[in-house]
């Protein structure tokens, strides 16, 4: 047990220190998407945060394979570089045991990894659709914050307010447009400063418009004499509509229970996709042992750019093999555990063909005795 300890420590502190860093490269490119959104006014800060939340386990099902394979090639090539695996054959310890030790690890990552894809996953990306699907249904005055200025949708203008009442009530508002209209030049400018604007529905729903009260309209071209000054009690301006929501991926929102349910091939596939990921934790342990195996003079990371590029054709793989699966070129019955089973023999047969060259040095050398 203190060796199967010792193995757990140090694979599971390579794991997480590299699941870590991936996690942080993939948040780091939706958080610069997300932080302009924020600086334009289009997103609260609440929900930056909300939505990057709920998308964490979908990146963590996929970072953590990898991580696991990142660290077995980390640890079992630093150990191997060290003699710390020859040590361990030295005091007794086959090269199966220590490999059973490597899977029992394995095993724990697969039942973390199965419980992200199956279930997590899905639930936070169900709550990334509502609240995505919220932030698309609300209107620019919804988002419109006190004493700042806020772009209109269509590069129409920017809006103004001094203060933003509980009622969303606009308080001394400031409105600057652009009046591209046919009948004037698209130079001209249009400044409205009322005393406040509230936001109301149109017979169709999907028509929105400010009602600015007791305010004045300039419009004129900037650097010309020529302007209208007209005073009104009430002046309405059409917003833009809001924005369509798109969902990335249909199947990513659904429950596993509804994927087992479908017979959809695209539904199919996704199912597939998220039993796949637990069952890579336990390829990549048969890629990875053999291929941590160095020479003493190669140094312990001598395989770690050929391992990476062999996971990255076997990912690769499978979402060719998913993709016919769901254009319907590959029957689903097919699923994606045969690709899974070609890596399982690759690996078994790196680990065969370096257990056998020194029964085969010995049957070479017998056979020369015996010529």
């Amino acid at each position: 047990m203190i060796i199967f300890r010792y193995f757990l420590r140090e694979i599971l502190f390579s794991t997480f220190s590299v699941c870590i860093v991936l996690l942080l490269i993939l948040v780091s490119g939706r958080l610069v998407k997300y932080l302009a959104e924020v600086a334009a006014s289009a997103m609260d800060l609440s929900i930056m945060i909300a939505m990057l939340g709920y998308r964490i386990p979908a990146f963590l099902e996929l970072v953590l394979p990898l991580a696991f394979f990142l660290g077995l090639l980390l640890t079992l090539g630093r150990m191997n570089g060290e003699n710390e695996i020859t040590v361990l054959y030295a005091c007794g310890f086959s090269e199966k045991k220590l490999f059973v030790y490597v899977l029992a690890i394995a095993s724990i990552l697969a039942a973390i990894v199965g419980s992200l894809s199956l279930v997590i996953s899905p639930s936070g990306m169900a709550k990334y659709d509502v609240v995505v699907r919220a932030q698309k249904n609300r209107s620019e005055i919804d988002n419109v914050a006190a004493k700042r200025f806020y772009p209109l949708r269509e590069d129409k203008g920017v809006i103004y307010a001094d203060e933003l009442s509980a009622n969303n009530t606009l308080n001394n508002v400031f409105l600057v447009m652009t009046d591209d209209s046919d009948a004037r030049p698209l130079s001209r400018v249009v400044m409205v400063i009322a005393g406040e604007g509230l936001q109301q529905r149109g017979d169709n729903a999907s028509e929105q418009y400010l009602v600015l009260n007791n305010g004045i309209r300039v419009d004129g071209v900037p650097g010309s004499y020529d302007y209208q000054i007209t005073n009104f009690q009430e002046y309405g301006i059409r917003l833009a509509d809001n924005e369509s929501f798109k969902q990335e991926s249909v199947a990513e929102s659904l429950s596993s229970a509804h994927l087992f349910e479908s017979n959809d091939p695209k539904l199919q596939a996704a199912l597939q996709w998220r039993l796949s990921l637990p069952i890579m934790t336990f390829v990549v342990a048969f890629l990875a042992w053999p291929l941590s195996r160095t020479k003493p003079r190669q140094g312990g990371y001598a395989k770690l750019l050929p391992g990476i590029i062999i996971y990255f054709a076997y990912v690769l793989s499978l979402n060719a093999l998913k993709g016919a699966i769901e254009s319907e070129v590959i029957p689903v019955s097919i699923t994606l555990m045969p690709l899974h089973i070609v890596f399982i023999l690759i690996g078994a047969s790196l680990m065969i063909r370096r257990d056998n060259r020194p029964l085969l040095k010995i049957a070479l050398s017998l056979k020369k005795e015996q010529s």
